[in-house]
């Protein structure tokens, strides 16, 4: 589902173990190497670097957690309610479409303005969201309210949706301050990290948002986002970056998509690396559209929120491998190996109507997305100067933000007019019965199986492209250890 990007950091429980631990995190111990060289930036990685990066990662996954927590039980509400293939898949493809609309600017504010300053900003426009979709909620009617031809079913979750949607910028800093805090040579263990506490908050959010919805019911639910949508914005306050001097790119716009193109080309091959990323994503948006009405035709709400909240340990597992033996001196190689397994999985877990066999694939599927999301990160934060970073990660998101939509969009009533209805029809059940089996979700298992062979085709293809052999060669060639790769002279000046 949210995959999106999206599929994003969760879990309150996780601040218990990050004040007191600094040393668990890559590059926190004082007297670490420090970062060298003639470019502008932020300098030395600061001795309590590693534990303001714990700080600043908690509170990121905090923020995603309830953001993330309310979405989710939007999209169980409308589908619940209105049993619509067709809602959630728009709603999948709006929620994409507004990534990719506005990473952009995210990642330009992000380059332009102190790490910190962008997360108040980014939280506080959260909070105010959430309270005009709570105030819209309880003022409309609820038949009126789910209505997908009238006017207040957009407004209430585009307010919802624009709170969601803005906490991307926090996510972009966060991607920015393993620069800052932690030594090049920890960032695919602190990338990792990240995906240990993605993994920890998107149990909690699964989890949460199905009881939430089916014991509670919608009106507790989103009062209870609001209220504690407030509890990261007070730490947040209290939190303080060291970012002595912010990194100044003279030739930088407003919403610098210009700019970020020029240091995406400047490095040979990064281009075509996101470009594969896009790719990759059209097949993610098929999966992010159908996931939730495939486990809620299994499972009741309260038991789909628990059993996607089991499968996505898997997210920890992956997270803390990547966390202790990073991505290999090949994170490129790494991430297309990946790719290619995860269209497999893609395939296999829906070949029968088994709860079971579809709750190991999801796990499995779980499992290997921090590696495949760490890797792209790695890399640009590797490569890419540090006054640039933001930018770059934005204009990344917003290629890839923009291909799971068109997936979606194009997906979501495929499914529900044709696809869904042909395979509970004797032809269908006859044609592909013996490689889906019986089942009320057969459609929907088509097109995964689809889905899945494209995701394998695409990743074998990119192994025999020049741009991966030219990005994986620049790769190689960056400073490894001890020492800054960001390169290049950029004006610095106190914000």
């Amino acid at each position: 589902m949210n995959e999106s990007g999206a599929m994003e950091p969760r879990h309150p429980d996780a601040a218990r173990g990050a004040a007191g631990a600094p040393a668990a995190v890559p590059g926190g111990a004082a007297g670490q190497a420090p970062r060298t060289g003639p470019e502008t930036g932020p300098g030395e990685v600061p001795p309590a670097g590693g534990r303001t990066f714990a700080h600043v990662l908690v509170n990121t996954a905090v923020a995603s957690l309830t953001t993330n927590f309310l979405w989710f039980a939007i999209v169980f509400w409308v589908y619940l309610e209105t049993r619509s293939i067709l809602a959630t898949g728009v709603l999948g493809a709006v929620y994409m479409i507004l990534l990719a609309g506005c990473s952009m600017w995210f990642g330009s504010l992000v380059d332009r303005m102190r790490k910190h300053r962008v997360m108040l900003l980014s939280a506080w426009a959260t909070l105010v969201s959430f309270v005009i979709g709570c105030a819209l909620f309880f003022a409309v009617p609820s038949d009126t309210l789910l209505r997908l031809d009238a006017p207040w079913f957009w407004l209430f979750t585009l307010v919802v949706l624009a709170g969601c949607v803005v906490e991307l910028m926090r996510n972009l800093a966060l991607a920015t301050t393993v620069t800052l805090l932690v030594p090049v040579e920890r960032h695919a263990n602190a990338n990792g990290l990240v995906g240990t506490v993605q993994g920890l908050a998107f149990i909690a959010t699964s989890v949460l948002s199905g009881l939430s919805v089916g014991l509670l019911g919608m009106g507790a639910t989103i009062l209870l986002a609001t209220l504690f949508v407030a509890v990261p914005l007070v730490h947040l306050h209290l939190l303080r970056i060291p970012e002595p001097v912010v990194a100044r790119d003279p030739d930088r716009a407003a919403v610098d998509f210009r700019g970020g193109m020029a240091a995406m080309r400047a490095v040979p091959g990064l281009f075509a690396l996101v470009l594969f990323s896009t790719f990759n994503n059209l097949g993610s948006g098929a999966f992010m559209a159908l996931l939730d009405p495939y486990g809620l035709t299994m499972f009741q709400v309260e038991i789909w929120g628990l059993v996607f909240g089991l499968a996505s340990t898997g997210f920890i597992v992956g997270g803390l491998v990547v966390a202790k033996w990073g991505l290999g001196p090949n994170p490129i190689r790494t991430m297309l190996v990946l790719v290619g397994i995860l269209g497999f999985v893609g395939i296999a877990f829906t070949l029968r109507e088994w709860p079971w066999l579809f709750i190991a694939g999801i796990w499995v599927f779980m499992a290997l997305m921090p590696a495949v999301e760490a890797a792209e990160q790695t890399v640009i934060q590797r490569v890419v100067p540090f006054e640039k970073q933001g930018r770059v990660f934005g204009l990344a998101m917003t290629f890839e933000a923009a291909a799971a939509p068109i997936t979606a969009l194009i997906v979501a009533p495929i499914a529900e007019f044709w696809v869904v209805p042909f395979m509970r029809g004797e032809t269908g059940q006859r044609d592909w019965g013996w490689l889906l089996g019986q089942g009320d979700s057969r459609g929907i298992a088509l097109i995964f199986v689809c889905t899945g062979l494209g995701m394998i085709l695409l990743a074998c293809a990119a192994f025999f492209t020049r741009s991966y052999r030219t990005l994986s060669r620049v790769f190689a060639e960056q400073p490894s250890s001890g020492q800054a790769t960001r390169h290049g002279a950029a004006e610095s000046a106190v914000d």
